[in-house]
């Protein structure tokens, strides 16, 4: 998603050296700085979000080592809380379904949960990828 972001902001600027009155060397030359450029921005943009994680990483972390049982089991115990409601509403045990909005937080925390954890454990692998 960013990197589509990232290429349709600089798209416009490779379209117009497509169309400038130069030599094609010169018009390929200014395209590859361009690309060049559009990468470093990916690259750094990569980056930012491995340390975001990693900044995440060392909240849960000591979260999870904490002294109070609370303080460990909060996460788990709220998403076991929604897939408990989420079992109550799809069975029609619960007095009021469901609003939309319990449904768009369900969504929202399960997708941050999962979303996370996946990026957590890609982020590292694309960094690696684009080093080399």
């Amino acid at each position: 998603m960013i990197w589509d972001f990232l290429k349709s902001a600089i798209a416009p600027v490779t379209d117009l050296i497509g169309e400038m009155h130069t030599s094609d060397a010169e018009r390929e030359a200014l395209r590859l700085e361009f690309y060049k450029l559009q990468f470093g921005i990916f690259e750094k943009i990569v980056s930012y979000e491995q340390q975001l994680l990693e900044s995440q990483k060392q909240v849960i972390t000591a979260e999870a080592q904490g002294q109070s049982w609370l303080q460990r089991s909060w996460r788990p115990i709220t998403m076991l809380t929604f897939l408990a409601l989420v079992v109550a509403d799809s069975f029609g045990w619960l007095a009021n379904p469901l609003a939309s909005e319990a449904w768009t937080l369900l969504q929202i925390g399960l997708g941050g949960y999962v979303a996370g954890r996946s990026l957590e454990k890609i982020t590292p692998k694309i960094a690696d990828a684009i080093r080399k």
